[in-house]
């Protein structure tokens, strides 16, 4: 039985840690975690919030996911919509209101607040 979605791992390129650190942190807010020795040697970053984690890993022929994406509830999408002029707003979803984004490798990410 699946108790509970542990962390989403997206892709990244090499070297693009501390852009994926102004965006995860600096922008959604969530905070850097650090990865065991093992794996930080591979590089990539972790980010944990309340109830979230997103692990980013080092993908040598990186593209990122543009249709696949992970969805965070926001208690305030006008507060990430200021700052995100690049979001694209959504109403497609009944009882939220929903904007996405592009984290700064291109991933795509969906914010959303209940209505």
């Amino acid at each position: 039985m699946i108790r509970a979605l542990h962390h989403v791992q997206l892709a990244a390129p090499a070297g693009s840690e501390p852009l994926l650190r102004e965006f995860y942190e600096g922008v959604l807010g969530l905070r850097e975690v650090p990865k065991p020795p093992e794996l930080a040697r591979r590089g990539g970053a972790w980010f944990r919030g309340e109830g979230v984690e997103v692990h980013l890993g080092i993908e040598d022929d990186f593209r990122p996911a543009r249709k696949a994406h992970p969805a965070f509830v926001v208690d305030d999408i006008d507060v990430y919509a200021a700052k995100l002029p690049d979001a694209i707003p959504d109403d497609l979803f009944p009882g939220y209101r929903r904007i996405y984004v592009s984290d700064p490798v291109g991933n795509r990410i969906e914010l959303l607040q209940l209505v």
